[in-house]
């Protein structure tokens, strides 16, 4: 039997799947709900607060003239998931799942969508507790509401999907986190420049359940590879797989220095920017004037600042290759 991680990529050995029996489990670990330890453990994927919003949306469209508990969402990674939600008259409300992530600041919360008949196509607007930019940035703009691109084209297909099936064409949804506002303050938000709430996001639409007691399950699967393909993040997870196909891609997070360490071969390390730099270089702020690893991308400063810090990461780490990624998947510098 080969069960291979949808998102990750990852085939996990047969030894692990030696005490999987029961069929619920392994229809989610083929679904990408679940995941498997080499302990045996059983860990839970959460949802994004993209995948979160755009179930709220759809079901206070699918509301204005159905009852229902549950939608249905195509998430920023392709897979579908069905979430519970609360529905009546025009109003939803969706509560954020994090799986087995038990440090997602964002765990719980509600998000609350509201839909109404309009007269100009299908409009989103955002309320109290999403937050807004006050800072420009290679994403966004100054008074953008911070709801990333991929998060915002799921939440769009969902609600394109809710006006089809009711058979309305002018409808109008205001986005709104009762609890954004107080919970932006356990989030770096507002040392980004992000002001009023918390931010949208979603690059797969899963939240992964790995936490700092679970870094030994992480690079068990490092070591399992030659040559692996280690990314800090879910847009590098994505592109990655295209990039190396015939690789199993793990994602490590802020686990850097362990999972080279751990890793066998020559490593190659792919993700944005902001976590990979400033591993490299924790000062790649200073004296810049900017807040942001991806602030200073928009500034004269960036060119130096990226190169004399890979020239660095590979005096220290020869063998590993790095690739930055700006978030459409294009190759913004490469080492060796």
């Amino acid at each position: 039997m080969v069960i291979r991680d949808p998102l990750s990529g990852f085939i996990y050995p047969e030894d692990w799947l030696l005490n999987c029996n029961e069929p619920e489990i392994l229809d989610g670990l083929k679904k990408g709900h679940l995941i498997l330890t080499s302990s045996g453990k059983i860990l839970r994927r959460g949802y994004t607060t993209g995948t979160t919003a755009a179930a709220a949306c759809k079901g206070a469209i699918l509301s204005l003239k159905e009852t229902l508990n549950s939608v249905n969402i195509i998430t920023s990674s392709g897979l579908i998931v069905e979430l519970p939600v609360e529905c009546m008259n025009g109003t939803c409300e969706a509560v954020k799942y994090s799986g087995d992530y038990i440090a997602d600041a964002t765990k719980g919360i509600i998000i609350k969508a509201t839909a109404a008949c309009g007269n100009n196509g299908l409009i989103l607007e955002t309320g109290a507790g999403i937050g807004t930019n006050t800072r420009k940035t290679t994403r966004y703009n100054p008074g953008d509401p911070a709801i990333s691109p991929k998060a915002l084209e799921c939440i769009q297909k969902a609600m394109e999907e809710a006006i089809g099936r009711i058979q309305e064409k002018d409808i109008r949804v205001k986005l709104s986190i009762p609890d954004g506002e107080k919970i932006a303050k356990l989030t770096l938000n507002p040392s980004l420049g992000i002001t009023g709430g918390i931010s949208v996001l979603g690059t797969t639409g899963f939240v992964e359940p790995w936490d700092e007691h679970l870094t030994s399950s992480i690079l068990e699967r490092v070591s399992e590879l030659h040559d692996p393909v280690l990314t800090t993040g879910r847009t590098g997870l994505v592109y990655a797989h295209r990039m190396f196909p015939d690789h199993c891609v793990i994602l490590i997070g802020k686990n850097i220095k362990d999972a080279i360490n751990a890793s066998n071969g020559n490593p190659v390390l792919i993700g944005l920017p902001a976590l990979i730099l400033k591993f490299f270089n924790p000062d790649i702020l200073l004296g810049t004037g900017s807040l942001s690893v991806e602030e200073l991308m928009t500034t004269p400063l960036w060119d130096i600042r990226l190169n004399e810090t890979l020239e660095f990461a590979h005096e220290k780490y020869p063998l590993l290759s790095i690739i930055i990624l700006d978030r459409s998947g294009n190759v913004l510098a490469r080492r060796p």
